[in-house]
């Protein structure tokens, strides 16, 4: 065998060089973009069980997402129990100051 062709076994392979920033990128010193999402943000669950002809009909589980999104619900996610589905359902979490209602009472009657 030729010795120009042959591997030396203890020959570490060549690291393959770290690639620059495409043209027009923008980062900080680094290179590195920093990431920017939303705030963590907690949420609130509520559930509601379902026949399966309820959700066959086309119609109650509209009429159960319309009433709950007008308290602030939206759909998380459906889930599979045999011959039930139980909508999931999700709001953000309010604080306690998002809670309290600003404003002037109702007067009173005496």
């Amino acid at each position: 065998m030729d010795p120009r062709f042959e591997e030396d076994p203890e020959e570490e392979p060549e690291e393959p060089a770290q690639p620059g920033q495409p043209d027009g990128a923008r980062g900080t010193a680094t290179g590195m973009v920093p990431s920017v999402g939303y705030p963590s943000r907690e949420w609130e669950y509520s559930t509601k069980v379902l026949s399966l002809a309820q959700v066959g009909d086309g119609v109650t589980v509209v009429r159960v997402l319309h009433e709950a999104a007008a308290d602030g619900w939206e759909l998380a996610s459906v889930i599979d129990g045999g011959d039930k589905r139980v909508i999931l359902m999700r709001r953000p979490k309010r604080s306690a100051r998002e809670s309290r209602r600003v404003g002037f009472a109702p007067p009173t009657q005496n």
